[in-house]
């Protein structure tokens, strides 16, 4: 009997069915894991979504709360400014009730009144009220402080009218015989607007979104405002969650049973002018989740079944590649939330690769250097700015360094971090973090500036009582004996040493009395006068001192006019200015004073003299009190 020789199938019942159970539990375990992964993905679109209405929500009710405060801003500026229109008609004897009742018509407003410094209604806009007894009677309560001159502006707001139970808007404005002027604007159709913005419309029109149960702004006593079929919610306090969302800032979210439904509930705390306002509470349908849920169950089980039959392989490209998708979206995110704050930190960051060249120049960088980043990106550092800056820029053997640099004509002060690091090349790259410290500089300087004036105000008050009154003695005594006695040797070496004496007295005087304008300045008495004349007063001032000096005098004064200045004070400056100009004038020289006319009639004044001018060396230090370069100056004059 002859045999036969069979190959064995290459797979085997027993195997095929081992592959096949593996490979549907391999597909079903994926169904799974897909589902659990949309189901993930699924919450966190909701939650960006809640996050987005819930901004959207705050903005919103933050602009309606500015469009309040704005609103009844603009309205008090407008009936204030109508005030103070009247009250200038009224100093110049201009007013009637016929006036004010025309007045009233043509800017619509309800009611307009102006009171005595006692409360008597002297003009009405409405001559013939009733009740003026009382109107009388309510004005000397409600005006006190204007009329006992507390204050020159009253805002009174809202107020609700004991006839007609309308309510007005009402502002007060003293008068300069400390009566009153008060504008009263009928302001139903200002509430009725507020009505309409109001946290209950807005809520309302953000309500109608679909799948949005309730919308609720809450606090500890109770709910602020909401939208939906709201009978009861659960109270702040009594709930952990809420009271965790009320003591941040932060977003928190939670599945919660509302109607026996579960939703979706955001919760964010909501603060305008940093004050605590209350909790928004947003409750979502979790019926899209649900037939999302649903449809994600059935299109899984198809799509496992098909890939069942066509194999493993494809399933694995198809994880694959979604899983590529999903990461490939948070690089872009990442990259997007890293750019923007690269773009919008304080800080300037300049990044340079192996070459020097720039990668990075963000906004800060572009204020600081004023170089706009589209002018400087992927070009050599040293290619744009000057090399000895590019050197101290990129001097590595300090981590951490103070510099001063020249920028278009002003002086920066640049504090700078620079470190490395290596790219998937191993190219070196070069971070620099540049702080711009000029305007901290500026404000130390200043707070300097301001403790010496403090402090030689302290000691000018402390001892001008203390050396005045002495000194006046001593020039007194000493008048007097060069009046009433006479030595009857060295009468003249006598009269001599007196003069010394009474000349030293006023120059310590006058110190101390350039001392004291610094501890107590005086107010500014403004007044006109010409300045032409002024000026010449100056020059006759000085006219036998130049002549002496053989110095000369250019005056060149473009403004025929009057000026409105404090002139005793002004008068000071000039002499100031112009002694200092003849005391750097050795023996002979010019003196040019120029006045020129700028825009919005402002006066530019210039002192210029042939003298040898300010050195270099102490141009920094002229304006610090008590240096000084004359020998008997106190160095306090400019």
């Amino acid at each position: 009997m002859e045999r036969l020789n069979r190959r064995k199938p290459f797979l085997q019942p027993r195997t095929a069915v081992l592959i096949f159970f593996a490979l549907a539990l391999i597909m079903f375990s994926s169904a799974i894991i897909e589902l659990h992964q949309s189901r993930k993905e699924q919450f966190h679109l909701m939650e960006e979504n809640a996050k987005a209405l819930l901004g959207t929500v705050k903005s919103a009710a933050r602009n309606a709360l500015l469009t309040y405060d704005y609103l009844e801003i603009f309205l008090e500026d407008r009936l204030l400014n109508d005030a103070m229109f009247l009250r200038h008609l009224l100093n110049q004897h201009r007013i009637s009730n016929a006036y004010l009742n025309q007045f009233c018509r043509q800017y619509n407003i309800f009611r307009a009144r102006i009171f005595s410094a006692q409360g008597k209604l002297l003009y009405s806009s409405h001559p013939f009220e009733h009740g003026q007894k009382q109107i009388e009677q309510d004005a000397r309560k409600i005006l006190a402080p204007i009329f006992s001159n507390q204050t020159d502006t009253l805002i009174i707001g809202y107020r609700r009218s004991q006839l007609t139970n309308e309510m007005r808007y009402v502002v007060a404005m003293a008068t300069d015989d400390n009566g009153a002027i008060v504008i009263i604007l009928n302001a139903d159709e200002l509430l009725r607007f507020r009505k309409k913005i109001g946290f209950g419309s807005l809520l309302k029109e953000l309500g109608k979104n679909p799948g949005i149960h309730y919308i609720v702004l809450q606090d500890s006593t109770g709910i602020i405002a909401a939208y939906g079929e709201i009978s009861a919610m659960d109270r702040v306090e009594q709930s952990p969650f809420l009271s965790a969302a009320a003591g941040d800032t932060l977003f928190h979210a939670r599945i919660f049973s509302f109607r026996s439904e579960s939703v979706y509930e955001a919760v964010q705390s909501f603060y305008f002018d940093s004050i605590f306002v209350g909790i928004f509470r947003l409750g979502i349908s979790m019926e899209p989740l649900n037939k999302i849920k649903a449809r994600l169950i059935r299109r899984v089980i198809i799509i496992s079944l098909v890939l069942l039959a066509i194999g493993s392989i494809i399933l694995t490209f198809i994880f694959i590649r979604q899983n590529y998708g999903i990461l490939e979206k948070q690089y872009q995110i990442v990259e997007t939330y890293s750019s923007n704050i690269i773009q919008n930190v304080s800080d300037g960051i300049v990044v340079l690769d192996s070459e020097q060249k720039v990668k990075i120049w963000n906004h800060a960088a572009e204020n600081i250097f004023q170089i706009k980043g589209e002018t400087i990106l992927n070009k050599r550092l040293a290619d744009v700015l000057p090399s000895s800056q590019c050197a101290q820029l990129l001097d590595k053997s300090q981590k951490m360094k103070e510099l001063t640099y020249r920028i278009n004509g002003g002086l920066k002060h640049l504090l700078i971090s620079i470190s490395e690091f290596f790219d998937e090349k191993g190219g070196a790259n070069t971070i620099l973090v540049i702080r711009d410290l000029t305007e901290l500089r500026q404000m130390q300087e200043q707070i300097r500036r301001q403790e010496r004036l403090t402090a030689m105000g302290e000691l000018a008050s402390d001892i001008a009582h203390e050396i005045r009154n002495p000194l006046n003695s001593i020039g007194t005594i000493i008048q007097q004996l060069k009046k009433d006695f006479q030595p009857k040797q060295d009468a003249e070496e006598y009269n001599q040493l007196a003069t010394i004496v009474w000349q030293e007295v006023n120059r310590i005087n006058k110190t101390v009395e350039d001392f004291l304008r610094f501890a107590k300045p005086q107010p500014l008495r403004l007044e006109l006068f010409n300045l032409d004349e002024f000026l010449q007063n100056l020059f006759a001032q000085y006219q036998s001192l130049m002549m002496e000096k053989k110095v000369e005098l250019k005056i060149d004064n473009d403004w025929v006019g009057d000026v409105h200045w404090d002139r005793m004070q002004m008068q000071q400056v000039f002499v100031n200015l112009m002694q200092n100009s003849i005391d750097a004038i050795d023996s002979s020289g010019e003196i040019e004073l120029k006045v020129k006319t700028m825009e919005n009639g402002i006066l530019q004044i210039i002192f210029q003299d042939s003298g040898a001018g300010i050195k270099k060396e102490i141009r920094d230090k002229i304006f610090n009190l008590y240096f000084t370069t004359k020998a008997k100056g106190t160095g306090i004059g400019l």
